[in-house]
């Protein structure tokens, strides 16, 4: 609370000067009122959550070669991650199909994948199975895009493999690696 001091030294001859009061403001009240809304505001806000998406990897059992699945080359979609954000995807064998030059977007890879999910599930009838192939002049970021974009649009089916080095000349070609 605020007080004024209005005492006054009475008894003292002399001149007659102007009685000054002092102020004195007692802040108490202001920090308590502070330290709640800190309080409050803390605990009312929700802090970010990290987001981290699930991935199953398999066991490094060498019995498991026996329980591999083939699929199809027809139902495969090859990507390959280059630098600059570019990827070249075609979809089955290396060297029989024409590869394509995209970088990541709704309109640009994520549209390639929709087109090629359709077209295997119209023509086989099966789901389409994507192989996800980072090269050394691929970023971290770039495989994070590719795993939203397989998230994104719903492929339930890919696995993420080691480059090889014809795959690699293929992006040279492209200007991309």
């Amino acid at each position: 609370m605020a007080e004024l001091d209005t005492s006054s030294d009475s008894g003292k001859g002399g001149k007659v000067r102007s009685k000054k009061a002092s102020t004195r403001v007692d802040l108490t009240a202001m920090v308590d009122l502070a330290f709640l809304l800190i309080t409050f505001f803390m605990l009312t806000t929700t802090l970010n959550k990290p987001q981290a998406m699930d991935l199953a990897m398999p066991d490094k059992d060498e019995k498991q070669k026996d329980n591999e699945l083939a699929v199809a080359a027809s139902r495969t979609m090859t990507i390959l991650l280059g630098s600059n954000d570019k990827v070249e995807w075609y979809v089955g064998e290396p060297g029989k199909s024409t590869p394509t030059v995209e970088g990541f977007g709704k309109n640009q890879i994520r549209k390639s994948l929709l087109d090629n999910i359709q077209k295997i599930k119209a023509s086989t009838g099966k789901d389409m199975f994507v192989i996800i192939k980072p090269s050394d002049k691929s970023i971290y970021r770039n495989m994070v895009d590719i795993l939203d974009e397989m998230h994104i649009t719903n492929v339930q089916s890919y696995g993420i493999v080691d480059i090889s080095q014809p795959e690699v000349e293929e992006l040279k070609k492209q200007n991309i690696y």
